[in-house]
């Protein structure tokens, strides 16, 4: 469903987001580390979420990766789109360009209720909340 770099954006996303606060920043080869992602990949990703303004980066010995912002503000859909776009928000089961309620795949109006649902689930789940679930425990990066 996400691209491999989207999955491991989310992860990275949450991982700076169970940092303490006033920690300083995460560096690359932590963040790879933590979620298990070639570190060269990983920096790509990064970059991306920096362009986006999702993250911060600074260079230097007190350099690396900081959230962007309160995680409470960022869902999981803004860290989807920042690397996959938003086709998954409003693309074809079947990926057809012309598909539509008025032109419809033969999958269209089962996948549409899908769709739907996971962007609204995206939509209203915040990276705080998420962060709180893997520092708590009941939820976890790493198998």
């Amino acid at each position: 469903m996400f691209s491999k770099a989207c999955k491991y954006a989310i992860n990275a996303m949450i991982y700076l987001a169970t940092i303490k606060e006033g920690v300083q920043r995460a560096g690359l080869k932590e963040i790879a580390k933590a979620i298990d992602s070639p570190e060269a990949f990983t920096a790509k990703i990064l970059q991306q979420l920096v362009r986006d303004e999702l993250l911060n980066s600074a260079k230097g010995p007190n350099g690396g990766f900081a959230i962007h912002g309160d995680p409470k503000t960022i869902s999981i859909a803004q860290i989807v789109a920042s690397i996959d776009g938003d086709l998954i928000f409003t693309g074809c089961a079947l990926g057809l360009e012309k598909c539509s309620e008025e032109h419809p795949c033969p999958v269209h109006h089962k996948f549409k209720a899908v769709r739907d649902h996971l962007t609204g689930m995206m939509l209203t789940t915040n990276l705080k909340a998420i962060a709180s679930q893997v520092n708590e425990g009941t939820s976890f990066l790493k198998s």
